[in-house]
């Protein structure tokens, strides 16, 4: 029952236009375009039988085939990276039992994210999709905090009930506390990692359904299931002294360098 990762990456960003090819600064000193450390990532997970990065760009497959990623081009009507992620598994075809979308600003994503993701889903029939969620320090909710006063679209938050039922995702953070904390001590917002693990039925069943309000409102793909009353699973992460951001914006660039930099990340 074979894994299979897809590392969706689009040119045409709203947001940050260009931003799978952007570099990154290593430990090393080393500049490489986000898109191939993302792919790196996905590379050093354990138990998965194929990585391949999903493109409309020919800029972006071009990088891709540089690195030596295999690549598989995508329709430039997918509206997000998980109908990019269901585009790449029709191309690719059956026998796949987990498809993985690792999305290509993510690269500091750690590979036990992704294996305890795709063992918690294998555990639980009812869920179609996982997705890890990593409690935030004081340091973590101060900066989501901060993205927010300065009006940038930072992280994500996930709110979840018993059993890992996720309740709600958001660009806001949730849930509302008022409190302040030290820079090291637990909170209860839970960011959310880029991360999903789908089922492929699910996944195959996703680009067939209508985007409802909540995914409009929020730009956050993965509310197509909480609209459609799909069990999505949240799985805790341990950060294991890992630090844990995604590139959503221009200003995160050196603040994922400063995170390489400190983990000695080449």
């Amino acid at each position: 029952m074979a894994v299979l990762i897809v590392v969706p990456a689009r040119f045409a960003s709203a947001r940050y236009p260009g931003k799978p090819l952007v570099g990154l600064r290593g430990a090393d000193g080393a500049v490489k375009p986000l898109i191939e450390r993302s792919w790196r990532a996905a590379k050093a997970i354990s138990g998965v039988d194929r990585v391949v990065v999903a493109t409309d760009d020919t800029r972006i497959q071009a990088a891709a085939h540089g690195f030596g990623a295999e690549v598989v081009m995508t329709p430039a009507t997918a509206a997000n990276g998980t109908e990019r992620c269901a585009a790449a598994l029709a191309a690719l075809g059956d026998g796949y039992e987990i498809v993985v979308n690792l999305q290509g600003d993510a690269p500091l994503t750690p590979p036990w994210f992704v294996e305890d993701l795709i063992a918690d889903l294998r555990a639980d029939p009812e869920a179609g999709i996982a997705t890890p969620v990593l409690r935030c320090d004081g340091a973590a909710l101060t900066a989501l905090r901060n993205d927010r006063r300065a009006g940038r679209v930072g992280g994500t938050t996930a709110v979840f009930g018993a059993g890992g039922r996720a309740l709600y995702f958001s660009k806001e953070v949730v849930p509302f506390t008022g409190a302040d904390f030290a820079d090291d001590q637990p909170t209860p917002v839970f960011h959310h990692v880029g991360v999903y693990a789908f089922r492929a039925d699910a996944l195959r069943a996703y680009p067939g359904w209508p985007t409802g309000p909540l995914e409009r409102l929020e730009g956050l793909e993965q509310l197509r299931f909480l609209e459609q009353g799909r069990r999505v699973l949240c799985v805790e992460v341990a950060a294991r002294g890992r630090q844990f951001w995604e590139v959503n914006n221009p200003e995160d660039v050196p603040r994922l360098e400063a995170m390489m930099a400190a983990m000695g990340i080449e």
